[in-house]
């Protein structure tokens, strides 16, 4: 399918699968940008294009996100926290350190986790929780995804014919990130109040 997209679509397609990579990521860009690597190496797109594909569609996708978290109101977050914070794992007080800490440091935060696999789509629900502006969301999640997706793609053309094994890799540690979310999920469940 990934083949099959950015074959007949070119970049347009590179752009719609990493948008549909960060609102609902069936197909990671750890996948996607190295394939796309490959076809630079096979000369039938250039570098320069398919990061700023990358790139924006990333950019695009986190955008829904971001509203999602703009859209929920803190003190409504804070009191399903406080009803039910046994199965989130948090109360009102840790959705209010969380602000503070984000509103602190949250330009960093949303860079640094633009680099982060399983975790680079979901910064941008409490970047919009925290009511982040707009504009420095936007450059800084730009300058964080351009990183990612140059490193990609570059791990793509140097590996050429061997690409998979960029996404095998990146999958791997896919799953160590979401199984030590899980752990310390579970953790915190058993050990709230």
């Amino acid at each position: 399918m990934v083949i099959d997209t950015i074959d007949s679509l070119g970049y347009l397609g590179i752009v719609l699968l990493m948008f549909v990579e960060n609102v609902f990521p069936p197909i990671p860009s750890e996948v996607i940008m190295p394939l796309a690597g490959f076809m630079v190496m096979q000369g039938k797109l250039s570098f320069a294009g398919i990061v700023a594909a990358g790139t924006v569609g990333s950019v695009l996708g986190a955008l829904p996100l971001y509203y999602v978290g703009r859209l929920i109101n803190e003190r409504s977050l804070k009191e399903l926290a406080d009803r039910h914070g046994r199965w989130l794992t948090i109360s009102g007080k840790d959705i209010e350190r969380a602000k503070e800490w984000f509103d602190k440091h949250g330009s960093a935060t949303v860079l640094l986790c633009r680099l982060v696999p399983a975790i680079r789509s979901l910064i941008s629900i409490p970047a919009g929780i925290a009511r982040m502006n707009l504009v420095l969301f936007l450059a800084y999640t730009t300058i964080g995804t351009t990183l990612w997706t140059s490193l990609l793609a570059y791990l793509g053309y140097f590996l050429g014919s061997n690409f998979a094994r960029v996404g095998e890799y990146f999958d791997l540690i896919s799953w160590v990130v979401v199984a030590a979310i899980v752990l310390i999920y579970i953790a915190r469940v058993m050990k709230h109040e």
